[in-house]
């Protein structure tokens, strides 16, 4: 677990973009891992998606998970822990 909020996922995904974008918009602090340049990462990304490489794969402070998160399921979770 980390104490910042990790974004895995790819530079063509526009899903990524999009939680991206939103992250950026709020002044949201993130680590940002492009899952295709980090093998670990892809391996870590498929364990949280039974086998799937799903991105946006996006991992909380409190170890919380969103997968493909919609930008209002995105909020309401940054809501939730107080990011």
């Amino acid at each position: 677990m980390t104490d910042m909020l990790v974004v895995y996922g790819t530079d063509w995904c526009g899903d990524c973009a999009r939680a991206r974008s939103l992250l950026d918009e709020r002044g949201t602090p993130y680590q940002w891992i492009n899952v295709e340049q980090d093998p670990k990462a892809a391996v870590l990304v498929r364990e949280l998606n039974r086998g799937n490489q799903s991105v946006p794969t996006i991992v909380f402070p409190d170890g919380a998970v969103l997968i493909e998160p919609s930008d209002r399921d995105l909020e309401a979770q940054l809501a939730r822990v107080g990011l």
